[in-house]
C-alpha cells in the first residue's frame, strides 16, 4: 500500500499530513544570506533564536511567525518558497517530484536517522544571540548544499 506522500500532492495532503512531511533536520532555521547582485542563497550555521539545536524544532512552533517576523512559514501555496529550502528538505524533494529520502522518519521509521546521516544542524548550529547580526557573513558554511548527494538525493 502506498504511503500517502506516495500518492497525494502537496496540495491535496492534510494539515497533519503536511505537518508530519517535516524531518526535523532544522535546516529551515538557519539564517541565510542572498546575494544582492546574483539573488544566490548562502546558509550560515547560525540558527533563529526559537530553535532548540538540541532537538532541532522550535520552542514556539505557533507563534513562531509573530515572534521572528522573517520566519519561513511553508504554506502550500508558498510554492516560490521551496526554492529557499536545503535539496535534502523533504517539501522541497516531493514539490519536485523526488520521493523522501531514506533517512526521513516517515521512511525509516526514526527521528534519529535524520541526525545519524548527518542532514540535521544538531552540533553544528550556533543561537543567533551568539553571533551579532552585522558578523553573519562570517559564518557562512556550505554543508546544507554540500551534503545533498550525501543525503540521497537521487533516491
Amino acid at each position: 500500500m502506498k504511503q500517502y506522500w506516495e500518492h497525494k500532492t502537496l496540495d491535496e495532503m492534510t494539515i497533519d499530513e503536511w505537518e508530519g512531511l517535516c524531518d526535523g533536520c532544522a535546516r529551515c532555521c538557519l539564517h541565510k544570506l542572498q546575494d544582492v547582485e546574483t539573488s544566490e542563497l548562502h546558509y550560515t550555521c547560525v540558527a533563529c533564536r526559537l530553535l532548540d539545536t538540541t532537538v532541532c524544532r522550535c520552542m514556539a512552533y505557533r507563534s513562531r511567525a509573530e515572534l521572528v517576523p522573517d520566519c519561513m512559514v511553508l504554506r502550500r501555496d508558498g510554492i516560490e518558497t521551496m526554492r529557499l529550502l536545503p535539496p535534502t528538505c523533504a517539501y522541497r524533494r516531493l514539490a519536485e517530484g523526488r520521493g523522501l529520502a531514506s533517512w526521513h522518519p516517515l521512511v525509516s521509521g526514526s527521528s534519529e536517522t535524520v541526525h545519524t546521516a548527518g542532514i540535521s544542524v544538531r552540533g553544528r548550529a550556533l543561537p543567533e544571540d551568539q553571533v551579532p547580526e552585522e558578523e553573519l557573513a562570517d559564518y557562512l558554511v556550505t554543508w546544507p548544499l554540500e551534503e545533498e548527494l550525501k543525503a540521497g538525493m537521487n533516491e
